[in-house]
């Protein structure tokens, strides 16, 4: 049985009421988090958080560089109201837009990274994602994608059998997968960063190669 999109909102609609008291907060979501702050500089003034969920790591980043802006975008409308008090203490720098991962609805070269943690799974067409992706980012623009590390017997057991029998066929990509991707899609001096535990991830990152403009296309996404 294929996983469609409406499989991942219902989903997140219904979770998005105990999700900032979920227990993965605390073990898989928050590390992931300050795995890839540890990835980000001042100098990334534009940022798209996608799969934002309720904002709590788009809060973060602006907590961290109080020059960016964060764009956070996720298909769930129960995730995005229970961002809504997070964007109104942002003061403007928080822009909050519901969308679809495989039509992401800004121009091209828009910004400076995007970042995506433990959602990536739940992408039918990931193919497709990663393209748009590479659309929105300017040339050099960098992207980070933190997933569940399904490499080795215990991820294998965790992701491709545990997870996928409670959140239906959602499918994990091994590290190989991964950097097979991000080159596919125009990206190049991709790195992998893991971390080990009950609750394994991985971190792969890349920059966007493609053509320098001879004018600027940057404008307000």
């Amino acid at each position: 049985m294929a996983y469609l999109t409406a499989d991942a909102k219902k989903q997140f609609d219904r979770w998005s009421r105990r999700y900032d008291r979920d227990l993965l907060q605390v073990f898989f979501f928050r590390p992931a988090h300050r795995m890839l702050l540890s990835h980000l500089t001042g100098a990334d003034q534009r940022i798209l958080d996608l799969g934002c969920g309720t904002g709590m790591f788009a809060a973060a980043v602006l907590e961290h560089f109080p020059q960016t802006l964060v764009w956070g975008m996720d298909l769930s409308d129960g995730m995005l109201r229970q961002s809504q008090e997070r964007c109104a203490a942002a003061l403007g720098r928080l822009h909050l837009v519901q969308g679809d991962s495989m039509r992401l609805p800004f121009r091209d070269d828009a910004f400076d990274v995007i970042t995506c943690a433990h959602s990536f799974h739940h992408y039918p067409v990931q193919e497709r994602v990663v393209a748009e992706m590479h659309r929105v980012l300017r040339p050099g623009g960098k992207l980070l994608i933190i997933d569940g590390d399904r490499d080795g017997l215990w991820g294998r057991l965790l992701f491709d059998v545990l997870v996928v029998a409670v959140e239906g066929p959602v499918r994990h990509l091994s590290g190989e997968a991964f950097r097979n991707l991000y080159l596919q899609s125009g990206f190049e001096h991709i790195s992998q960063q893991r971390r080990s535990g009950p609750l394994p991830f991985l971190l792969t990152s890349g920059l966007a190669t493609k053509p320098a403009r001879t004018s600027s296309t940057r404008r307000a996404a």
